[in-house]
């Protein structure tokens, strides 16, 4: 079986609004979509696990908000089963911070925890309304009784979508013209050459274009990554409809991932975007590399 892991420290959106250095941005995230005003960017503490950013605001901003926890993860593909993730997230973020705080689960009085925010930034290339909520409970049999319900908020956060968001967040609104400049140059040239004209020509008056020059090669990796993730995401599911069966879009989905790095590392990406347009030139690859 392969395994191809997809950790947030790999995608941008993570490396921008996760950041220490950009603490200011995190904040102004975080304003945008509560509809807050906070200004003190060391108001807010940064904690990254795996997919996970996580925004604990200390109590000296406000206790209205201290006790909040924002979980928020950033979606190229659109995933209806994200209640799910969220949860199992949320549990591993409470079992750090009940750990880190001394808690006792057993203990006779109540535990005073962070309320949870979920919260997940929608930029793929499917046509989606601005917002939706997605329910843990959808995944349940009709008709059945839980006692177990997780909402999480998807924000369209691609460019002309959530006017009143990306306006509210400079940072934002310019990681959304960044990721349509590379999908419509996508069309015309191959993916590598469009990432790296769409990072120069980030306007000069853009506040996330210093950090993306100073952090080029790493931004170049995330989007080219990313975006192939992405593409091949799209294009698999199809092949699992076809195959009549779930897993066969997992399975495509890292057959795809694991035949991509290997042409990365041979210095081939000019054949992957080869393969992504020619079936047959693809099987062939993956035979080649033994990945069939």
């Amino acid at each position: 079986m392969l395994t191809v892991s997809n950790e947030f420290s790999d995608r941008l959106f993570g490396f921008v609004f996760g950041s220490e250095e950009n603490r200011e941005w995190t904040l102004s995230l975080y304003n945008a979509v509560n509809g807050t005003s906070y200004g003190d960017p060391d108001a807010i503490s940064i904690t990254t696990i795996r997919t996970i950013l996580y925004l604990g605001m200390h109590n000296d901003v406000s206790f209205l908000i201290a006790d909040e926890m924002s979980l928020y993860e950033q979606q190229s593909t659109y995933n209806p089963n994200m209640p799910l993730r969220q949860m199992q997230y949320a549990a591993n973020v409470y079992d750090r911070y009940i750990k880190e705080h001394g808690l006792n689960k057993f203990s006779s009085a109540v535990l005073h925890l962070p309320a949870p925010r979920l919260v997940t930034f929608y930029n793929g290339p499917r046509d989606m309304d601005d917002e939706k909520y997605l329910h843990l409970t959808d995944s349940f049999p009709e008709g059945s009784k839980s006692d177990i319900e997780v909402t999480v908020r998807m924000i369209n956060v691609n460019h002309g979508h959530s006017e009143t968001i990306l306006e509210a967040c400079e940072p934002l609104k310019e990681y959304a013209w960044l990721i349509q400049e590379i999908r419509d140059k996508r069309k015309r040239i191959s993916i590598e050459d469009a990432v790296n004209r769409a990072i120069d020509e980030v306007p000069r008056d853009f506040v996330i274009r210093p950090f993306l020059q100073a952090h080029r090669t790493e931004v170049y990796g995330m989007l080219l990554d990313e975006y192939n993730e992405a593409e091949t995401m799209e294009l698999f599911k199809e092949e699992g409809r076809e195959e009549g069966r779930e897993e066969g879009v997992a399975e495509g989905v890292e057959r795809s991932n694991a035949l991509y790095k290997c042409l990365k590392n041979d210095g081939r990406l000019e054949d992957y975007d080869k393969a992504v347009d020619d079936p047959d030139y693809y099987k062939q690859l993956l035979a080649e590399y033994k990945l069939g």
